[in-house]
């Protein structure tokens, strides 16, 4: 809670600083002296709200969706020495983190692949898929499992679902103020909105987003150099490098994680350099070095 209250006190004291910076330059005056009634103050308001509203639906919803889509089954009653093993070495590493026990599943797929997700750090998930199992060694799991306890321990979905609504406040304030700045100072429209206002909200709010998606992008590789490192500290650097190295030769296969959760997913390299940008993880070779110069 500490975190959350903090973080959004941040993020509040930037949209009065950029609302002030905003006064100074006189943007609202020019507006208004076009004929546009637009308070600037209000608009950041519910632009924070709409930003956060949905980010935080989808934190919470993110547990029952991931096993939906995934079609994970929680063990509830384990099935063998392997799912007993799964469930031991999960409780330790959330021990060690100083987390509640997750909830542990398996869902079916060839991609060797794992992710964690859940609006709380007591209250999580930790999945594996069965490509990731058949494909790795224990020790490697091992380290798999407490990469994603990392991740839970780390509060990295809370603070990314944070980064994400407040990005997403500021692409809905910036291209509103846009579209108004288009309808009414550009083309001179004096009543209700044009044709205008409409495109230049839509093409804005698609320009904006696409650059403000650079910036999670750039938290969410920062939160696995994190994890990874936490990962390390839990099971040694050497078993996390030999995961990394194990996923990296089946990063070829089928069956990826659906979009809406790739970016909990362990593996998710994008090869392409413009591609990266927009990457939710670094590349294989960018943390294998990461975890080496940790024991450097």
């Amino acid at each position: 809670m500490t975190r959350i209250l903090l973080f959004l006190g941040t993020n509040i004291a930037i949209l009065v600083v950029a609302f002030t910076v905003m006064s100074l330059l006189g943007v609202e005056g020019v507006l208004a002296a076009n004929g546009v009634d637009l308070n600037l103050g209000s608009l950041m308001v519910i632009s924070l709200v709409w930003g956060m509203a949905g980010s935080f639906v989808s934190l919470a919803l993110s547990k029952f969706i991931a096993k939906r889509m995934m079609g994970a089954r929680v063990i509830d009653s384990p099935r063998g020495d392997e799912e007993n093993w799964l469930l031991q070495r999960v409780g330790q590493h959330a021990q060690a983190a100083g987390i509640g026990m997750p909830e542990v599943a398996v869902y079916d797929s060839p991609e060797p692949n794992a992710f964690a997700t859940g609006a709380r750090r007591n209250n999580a998930l930790v999945a594996v898929s069965t490509g990731l199992l058949r494909s790795m060694d224990r020790d490697e799991v091992d380290a798999v499992l407490a990469h994603e306890v990392s991740h839970v321990g780390n509060g990295d979905m809370v603070t990314l679902a944070l980064i994400q609504g407040v990005v997403n406040a500021f692409v809905i304030f910036l291209s509103r103020v846009f579209g108004h700045f288009v309808d009414r100072v550009v083309l001179r429209n004096e009543r209700g909105y044009g044709m205008g206002y409409f495109v230049a909200v839509i093409v804005s709010q698609i320009v904006f987003g696409i650059l403000a998606s650079t910036v999670v992008m750039a938290f969410s590789r920062r939160r696995e150099y994190r994890a990874d490192a936490g990962a390390a500290r839990l099971v040694g650097a050497g078993k996390m490098i030999s995961a990394l190295r194990s996923l990296e030769r089946g990063v070829a296969a089928a069956d990826p994680l659906p979009e809406q959760i790739s970016a909990f997913g362990i593996n998710n390299s994008t090869p392409s350099r413009l591609g990266r940008l927009f990457a939710t993880h670094p590349t294989i070779e960018q943390r294998v070095a990461a975890l080496s110069a940790l024991g450097s």
